[in-house]
């Protein structure tokens, strides 16, 4: 029974032992009157009655009271016994009799030590003397044995007491059979043994990440032995091919869930990338903090390579492994909603090769596999790394083409070169086993923009049209559009006649004047014509674009400029046009091939000409483009002594912060701007501002197109002084330039 609860039922006991012996003490009564002696007898006899049944009832809660303490402490499912400063039971009940399997009377006085087996008892008295030492509670863990030889695990709560009767204190202790629970402890233990021993490879780390545990399979999987990983961070094993993004989402997402599952690639220890399935987990302590992390992994680098294999099978050819079918498709589909986005057109170009069947049937399928192999690195070579080059199956492949011109004739034409290119590599002959062979194919094209056409008819079109090709003798291409057709072929045979252009003297320089404010010839702009024999004068706008669409305009540009180096050394024998400077138009391809400056050097040298009286004009577009590989050629070119104007000067973007490096000696306004100079504000303000941007960077300001006299007279009123237009005279040959020229100074 417990010390306070005793006390209480003692002091409850002396009480109503005070009140019997009060209640047994004779009554004196004063001497009163007999009725009120009588009546206060009667009372006090009530009172006493009342009191002897509220005492009896006291009794009999503090008898249940004790009787149910007695039932706990005794049937407890713990079992609780006092032990004395030696180690002696002083008491037990009846649930730790039976733990320890011995009647409780021959338990007492027994020292406690002797149910401890051996190989604990050593640790049980230096936990038995510290708990005699501390204030409070302490708790062991051992093995006991009973009297008929069984073992058990138990575990001991021992908390010191003084006895009832003496200051000397006693040890309370509670005992808990933990058998079971060990057991099951043990067996949770092996369980993770056994699973952390798996074929998975795992790694335990602490809360910073450093490696505190591997187990062999880990090994196998990394190449890395337990000590060689111990004491490290799985950066060891990082192959670079995930970015800091990667990490910083995978530990946000661990911190803030406890957990992380996904695919990465690792490096093993030979350097072998392997990719993996990753399983990270928190571990944490009942306060909720993180006290490590486990890893588990398994390698799953062969099933990346299956699902790659079968991505491969359903997507691409298994001869040329190019995208088949049903990726074509789908790349149609994507380029359709990119050309509604960008307004650029697209093409299909079906091709198949001429007589491929014969080859087939006459020199067995393995030769005609190996022309399929070369014949696709032939169209992959003549296309960009953006298009796409697919194999329908048999000898049928299809090219889509993106990102071409916003222009429906534009776009067209690219798609011809294109396919001319294709056309003449195929026809190119293969090296094959048994011989070569030579073998054409036939093209057909159809043109795409936005989603106008649906994917299957679109590949149909093309289809139709390759066998348009076909029928009219192989070895070509067609267009489904036969307005489309008709526009090409007129221009390929446009094309055709520009390339004898040249050869064949069809080309003519006129030399349109330039003057000052007193209408005095200064210069001239050299501008190409071309005079064919049965076309009669082909507009500039009619075979310029053509020129640098084809690449022609290299030739042509070349010619310009010898003719107009020529010139000038013819001009230098006259009075009236030894002075005049002569402007060359430059294009962008031109101008930007490797060669140009030593192939002007050349021709400078070549013809005599003074390099002083040669101006180039450059667009804004062209000056801009590249900017720093621009500003050397123009230096390397001002080298020469050649002088640099800006043509159409106001219609690109140039910044003025560009415009300052360029090592310029004239801006030529544009006349669009001149045009309406004299009636449209806007224009007034651009070309003013173009003057008065020429007069603050030392710059020579030309106008051209100036056809009224109103326009001189407003150019003139804004400080531009020099003119070039109808108003004055139109382009003209050597000769009436000469006269012109003469006229104009008066002789």
């Amino acid at each position: 029974m417990p010390v306070k609860l005793a006390v209480e039922v003692c002091a409850d006991l002396r009480t109503a032992a005070e009140a019997r012996l009060a209640l047994a003490r004779p009554y004196v009564a004063p001497r009163r009157p007999a009725d009120e002696l009588l009546h206060e007898l009667q009372v006090h006899q009530i009172e006493l009655e009342m009191q002897n049944e509220a005492l009896a009832q006291t009794q009999i809660a503090l008898e249940e009271s004790r009787d149910r303490y007695l039932d706990l402490y005794e049937l407890a499912p713990i079992g609780y016994m006092t032990l004395t400063r030696d180690d002696q039971i002083a008491a037990i009940n009846l649930t730790g009799a039976t733990l320890l399997g011995e009647e409780r009377s021959k338990l007492l006085r027994r020292r406690f030590a002797r149910f401890i087996v051996a190989e604990d008892r050593d640790f049980w008295h230096r936990h038995f003397m510290r708990a005699f030492r501390q204030d409070g509670s302490t708790t062991c863990e051992l093995t006991l044995q009973r009297s008929d030889g069984t073992f058990f695990d138990a575990c001991l709560d021992c908390l010191r007491s003084s006895s009832d009767d003496a200051s000397t204190p006693q040890l309370r202790v509670a005992i808990s059979d933990i058998t079971a629970r060990r057991k099951r402890n043990e067996e949770e233990r092996r369980i993770a043994a056994i699973a952390f021993e798996s074929q998975e490879g795992m790694m335990v780390t602490d809360p910073s990440g450093v490696i505190i545990r591997v187990n062999n399979a880990f090994t196998q999987l990394t190449g890395y032995a337990a000590d060689e990983a111990i004491g490290r961070t799985p950066n060891i094993l990082a192959s670079g091919r995930q970015s800091s993004d990667f990490y910083r989402q995978m530990w946000d997402t661990l911190k803030a869930c406890g957990y992380w599952q996904g695919r990465l690639w690792n490096r093993h220890k030979n350097g072998e990338l392997f990719a993996e399935w990753l399983t990270i987990s928190a571990v944490k302590s009942p306060e909720g903090q993180t006290t490590h992390y486990v890893g588990a992994f398994s390698e799953i680098t062969r099933h990346l390579e299956a699902e790659t294999e079968i991505h491969r099978l359903a997507y691409f050819d298994p001869l040329t492994h190019l995208p088949n079918r049903r990726l074509l498709l789908d790349r149609i589909a994507q380029a359709m909603a990119g050309s509604a986005r960008s307004n650029a057109s697209g093409a299909l170009l079906f091709l198949d090769l001429d007589h491929f069947k014969a080859l087939n049937d006459t020199r067995g399928h393995d030769v005609g596999d190996q022309l399929l192999l070369q014949a696709a690195q032939r169209i992959q070579q003549n296309v960009r790394e953006g298009d796409t080059v697919a194999r329908l199956g048999g000898d049928e492949f299809v090219v889509m083409l993106l990102n071409l011109s916003t222009d429906a004739h534009e776009a067209a034409a690219q798609t011809r070169l294109v396919g001319e290119k294709i056309r003449e590599a195929l026809s190119k002959p293969y090296a094959l086993d048994g011989g070569d062979f030579h073998c054409t194919s036939s093209i057909g094209i159809a043109m795409f923009r936005h989603h106008e056409i649906a994917v299957d008819a679109l590949l149909k079109n093309a289809d139709l049209a390759m066998y348009e090709a076909k029928n009219t003798g192989r070895n070509s291409l067609r267009f489904f559009d036969p307005a489309m057709q008709t526009a090409l072929e007129a221009r390929s045979a446009l094309e055709a006649d520009l390339r004898l252009a040249v050869s064949r003297g069809q080309l003519q320089a006129l030399y349109q004047p330039q003057l000052d404010d007193a209408e005095r010839v200064v210069g001239a702009e050299a501008l190409l014509r071309w005079q064919h024999p049965t076309r009669g004068l082909v507009p500039p706008v009619d075979f310029i674009p053509l020129a640098e669409a084809t690449d022609l305009i290299r030739p042509l540009g070349r010619w310009m400029l010898e003719a107009a180096c020529r010139q000038i050394r013819d001009w230098s024998a006259s009075d009236a046009t030894r002075h005049v400077i002569v402007a060359v138009n430059i294009g962008a391809r031109q101008f930007h091939q490797n060669d140009f400056v030593d192939d002007l050097a050349s021709i400078i040298r070549e013809t005599g000409a003074d390099p002083a009286r040669l101006m180039l004009e450059l667009t804004e577009s062209l000056v801009i483009k590249d900017i720093e590989n621009t500003i050397l050629r123009m230096q390397q070119i001002k080298a020469l002594g050649v002088a640099l104007s800006l043509d159409d000067f106001g219609t690109g973007f140039s910044s003025l912060s560009c415009l300052k490096r360029l090592p310029l000696d004239q801006f030529k306004v544009d006349q669009a701007f001149v045009r309406d100079v004299a009636s449209d504000g806007e224009d007034e303000a651009i070309v003013r501002a173009v003057v008065m941007m020429g007069q603050i960077l030392g710059l020579e300001v030309i106008a051209e197109g100036v056809e009224t006299t109103a326009q001189r007279d407003r150019l003139r009123e804004y400080g531009c002084l020099r003119y070039q237009g109808y108003l004055f005279a139109s382009p003209l040959a050597p000769g009436e330039f000469e006269r012109f020229a003469r006229a104009q100074a008066g002789g």
